[in-house]
């Protein structure tokens, strides 16, 4: 048995995993992750991914750089031109991010679910009433993002962003082990809510959720980075309009997406729990 594998066995127990990235200060050690992460120092970076590599499936080939200059610089890598075409179809609305799809489906009366048989409330969730009425009967997916994963974030459609609200909260992990404990996880973490219009009309509102270790939300509509240290006014107008596959922001590690859409959006059929879905890739189909 590998080192790397032993690790793997040992950390996926599921009491030692909770212990390990719940039960510890978790907003001592997200604040630490941001100003470490950010040290430019080779020994320091080279170092860190090494370790990283240790505990993740992090593979490095896509990226476009093979060098960093820190943690950060890893974290949030651009891929080589060309590894993500977003799906040309207009009636197509793709993944705006690599993950792992999570409990997805109908929302139903205001209500969704975080894993089977433990639902949480879509007002706890935007703390906005406007949005609640758009989506109360909607449609919603969960999108995971371990640390390993490409951490960019791009426009699933072509679309126009027109507001910004931050939440803060807590930083739990959100894997699935975290989720299974922790009832209305989403509803209690560090997150943002962009409302935005597709171009075809739709609402569709994307919920970055920030997790433990992930130290920022960078969104570049709004030319900052969103986080526990952000001030009032935590709200924020944009109108900035973007096409199907321009980059919006990344996380500063792994986290979650959670995607609104209407209720006449169909999932397309590859859409799965605990399947693996690549930016760009198809989500929904939009009804004509």
């Amino acid at each position: 048995m590998t080192v790397k594998s032993l690790i793997s066995t040992f950390t996926q127990q599921e009491d030692l995993n909770f212990l390990l990235t719940n039960r510890v200060p978790r907003a001592a050690l997200t604040r630490f992750m941001g100003w470490f992460s950010k040290i430019e120092n080779p020994l320091v970076a080279d170092a860190s991914i090494a370790l990283w590599k240790l505990f993740s499936d992090l593979d490095l080939s896509e990226a476009r750089q093979t060098q960093f200059k820190s943690l950060h610089d890893c974290f949030t890598r651009e891929l080589k031109p060309g590894l993500r075409p977003f799906d040309p179809d207009p009636a197509i609305v793709t993944s705006p991010s690599d993950g792992i799809i999570g409990a997805h489906g109908t929302i139903e009366d205001g209500q969704l679910y975080q894993i089977k048989g433990a639902p949480y409330s879509l007002a706890e969730l935007v703390a906005d009433p406007a949005v609640v009425e758009t989506h109360r009967n909607g449609r919603f997916v969960t999108l995971r993002l371990t640390s390993s994963m490409y951490h960019r974030f791009h426009a699933p459609y072509d679309m126009t962003l027109e507001h910004v609200s931050l939440i803060h909260g807590d930083t739990w992990n959100v894997n699935p082990i975290a989720l299974k404990r922790v009832e209305r996880l989403f509803c209690k973490n560090e997150r943002a809510v962009i409302r935005t219009h597709l171009a075809t009309g739709e609402p569709f509102t994307i919920v970055p959720v920030a997790a433990i270790l992930v130290a920022s939300i960078r969104l570049h509509a709004l030319g900052r980075v969103l986080n526990a240290q952000t001030e009032r006014p935590l709200t924020y107008s944009c109108a900035t309009s973007v096409r199907k596959g321009d980059e919006l922001g990344w996380f500063e590690h792994g986290s979650t997406i959670i995607l609104l859409a209407p209720q006449d959006f169909e999932f397309c059929g590859a859409v799965q729990e605990g399947a693996r879905i690549k930016a760009g890739e198809k989500l929904w189909r939009r009804r004509a």
